[in-house]
């Protein structure tokens, strides 16, 4: 086995973070129909495969709605246990977008272990459970497999009020979107992984709990979120408007980024993840006479990105408005 100081653990997989996600159109084939048929069920299914929306919801004896949801991916940076932090705020984001709050989760834990040392993985199992523990979130356990690629992730469950509930199906013409993280995380994980190069902002962002921006959310009355991860903005902006049965306008220039987003898509550092994003979305999208860069940043997969919310939250930029339905889903001004 390599030295572990010498190991970038970049380098042991295909690609990095949500940018691995199957492509949005690929998946939604599979999943397309699956409706199980439950005869007598143990709990109602508030929030399930309908709408693609951020976790399943389930409510049982008129008690609170539990929220429950997965995530894991490849590692989106070299050094273990920020991967294993960004893993477990990517995955915990799920249940803030539901406006829920995580109580408890599982380690979901895929190891080469005959090449990498298990030092690392310790690494990125403590770097997880901080993240859960600042969440206020229990890391009671988990499942552990021989993977040829390292990957890690949470199962998380959640309690939300029903009455706080927040859904990818309900936007309503004239409100506008705010968008609580930059965008850019994408492009600056293809950087480092290709160049080695720390980007501080980006790791900032991705370890950056979605808590505040959820509990900000509920307070401004909002009833309609998502959170903007492997399918970009504009996938996630889609999903959302195409659900809701709504159309949205995008200002482009309120879009904030990070640092060295825009150097970095020039340089060519645009994931394939990314790309596929953007041909999904380019169909029912109306680019209006925004360049390829600013389509490519839009679409730019996020790994740990923000909240997507429809109203106005404190200290978020305001970045469009939900319109009726339309020619184009999406309209870029």
């Amino acid at each position: 086995m390599p030295e572990t100081a010498a190991i970038r653990l970049t380098q042991y997989a295909h690609g990095g973070g949500c940018a691995c996600k199957i492509p949005p159109g690929e998946l939604e084939s599979v999943v397309g129909g699956l409706a199980p048929v439950v005869e007598r069920p143990n709990a109602e299914l508030v929030v399930g495969l309908d709408t693609g929306d951020d976790a399943a919801v389930v409510r049982a004896d008129g008690g609170p709605a539990i929220v429950v949801t997965t995530d894991f991916f490849t590692p989106v940076v070299d050094d273990p246990y920020d991967w294993g932090r960004i893993a477990a705020t990517n995955a915990l984001s799920d249940v803030y977008a539901m406006g829920g709050t995580p109580i408890v989760a599982v380690n979901l834990l895929g190891w080469p272990r005959d090449v990498l040392p298990f030092e690392l993985a310790a690494e990125v199992l403590r770097g997880g459970c901080d993240a859960a523990g600042a969440a206020g979130c229990h890391v009671g356990g988990g499942h552990s497999v021989d993977d040829p690629e390292p990957k890690y992730g949470l199962a998380v469950t959640g309690l939300v009020e029903p009455d706080r509930l927040l859904r990818n199906d309900t936007a309503r013409p004239g409100l506008p979107l705010s968008l609580t993280k930059p965008l850019g995380i994408g492009v600056l994980n293809t950087r480092h992984k290709s160049t080695g190069e720390r980007f501080e902002q980006a790791i900032d962002a991705m370890t950056t709990l979605n808590r505040d921006a959820a509990a900000a959310a509920a307070r401004a009355g909002a009833v309609c979120a998502t959170d903007v991860t492997g399918f970009g903005l504009l996938g996630h902006l889609f999903k959302t408007m195409r659900a809701s049965g709504t159309s949205a306008e995008i200002d482009v220039t309120a879009v904030p980024y990070l640092d060295g987003a825009r150097d970095a898509v020039r340089a060519g550092f645009v994931s394939g993840g990314t790309r596929r994003n953007l041909d999904w979305v380019r169909p029912h999208l109306d680019p209006g006479s925004a360049p390829e860069e600013d389509l490519l940043l839009l679409a730019d997969a996020q790994t740990s990105g923000g909240l997507l919310v429809v109203g106005e939250v404190p200290g978020a930029a305001v970045i469009g408005r939900v319109r009726p339905a339309g020619a184009a889903t999406i309209s870029l001004l």
